[in-house]
């Protein structure tokens, strides 16, 4: 019989009921245990998905349980404290995104986890979206030609924080939350960065943070990118939580439109095709991508941590992604283009 690996989830918040729901879809893992600071949210959890044992104690659990990894889904401050805490306790990690509150806290988080011996992933399922995946064999067949612009586009002016409302709390907040996932997705689709431009802006009096960032990435194949996130525009049509994405090729362009709508255009000719999303029990009306994205990115980590492949967001990947963020926040700051290389 193949092995199964035993998991706890610390953190029961909004978005822990999709990750748990990813996790059922596959069979080598087994969540045995939930940890949650009031307790009764894991309680409730732990009812709907029917797992055994729940604590306010995360040492405790720790302690109790005979556990092969965690899966860290708490507030992003937090997320250093509880993977020093699995280290100490010699057990491998996956952390959601955004790694830590600040770039520091992210390079001491490699070190803990580096020097204790344990895996360590982050959970970033953007680039597991099926559309992304789609984006990147289109790139790859060659259709277009030698890409050299992309524009990126994810702007909303959708409520997020009804559901999630410490993020208006963050002093950093739209690179944080959101350029996690779109640099990600753009060092996915062309490669590495080398230089960063970015201007960020408040437009919601509410909040402490950046509610929109405009950035312009040069990367190291040659390719010009320019990057949008905003939390703060009202459009003719509300399509969050969809990226938009549109490449030039030296043949030919590709562009990904709202509702997960190809045109790849060469020379005279324009071929649509739409992705469908596989559906699932536990997921939302509106998260449509994030579901396969959240099982396909689990099955990954999973392989590894099994010895049988090797992950694609492993923490020492998504480590530049992190770079990335922290640079785009200096270059905000200066006024200047940051040299990735460079910032350390």
């Amino acid at each position: 019989m193949k092995k199964k690996l035993n998991f706890a989830i610390l953190g029961c918040g909004f978005w822990s009921q999709f990750q748990l729901g990813g996790w059922k879809e596959l069979e080598r893992a087994e969540c045995v245990a939930l940890y949650n600071r009031t307790r009764s949210k894991a309680d409730s959890l732990a009812e709907r998905f029917g797992i055994p044992r729940t604590y306010d104690d995360a040492e405790e659990m720790l302690k109790n349980e005979e556990l092969d990894f965690v899966d860290i889904i708490t507030d992003v401050d937090t997320h250093s404290k509880f993977v020093e805490l699995a280290a100490k306790y010699g057990k491998d990690v996956i952390c959601q995104k955004p790694m830590a509150p600040s770039f520091e806290e992210a390079k001491k988080m490699m070190r803990v986890t580096r020097e204790a011996g344990v895996k360590f992933y982050i959970h970033e399922n953007y680039r597991w979206q099926p559309q992304i995946r789609k984006m990147k064999q289109i790139l790859e067949s060659g259709v277009i030609g030698r890409p050299f612009r992309c524009n990126s586009m994810w702007n909303t002016a959708f409520p997020l924080f009804e559901t999630q409302p410490f993020l208006a709390t963050l002093e950093q907040f739209a690179l944080t939350d959101q350029g996690s996932h779109q640099f990600d997705v753009l060092r996915y689709l062309f490669g590495e960065v080398e230089t960063i431009y970015t201007q960020i802006q408040t437009v919601n009096p509410a909040i402490r943070g950046e509610d929109v960032a405009t950035s312009m990435l040069s990367m190291r194949n040659g390719m010009v990118c320019v990057q949008q996130i905003s939390f703060s525009s009202p459009l003719e049509k509300e399509i969050f939580p969809q990226v938009l994405i549109a490449v030039e090729g030296d043949r030919g362009s590709v562009r990904l439109d709202a509702g997960y709508n190809f045109a790849i255009t060469v020379g005279s000719k324009t071929i649509h095709e739409k992705i469908s999303m596989q559906k699932y029990n536990w997921q939302t009306d509106r998260l449509e991508p994030e579901p396969p994205a959240i099982v396909a990115c689990n099955n990954d980590i999973l392989l590894d941590m099994l010895g049988e492949a090797k992950a694609e967001t492993t923490a020492e990947d998504n480590f530049e992604t992190v770079r990335l963020v922290w640079a785009a926040y200096e270059s905000a700051k200066s006024g200047n283009a940051i040299r990735i290389k460079e910032y350390i």
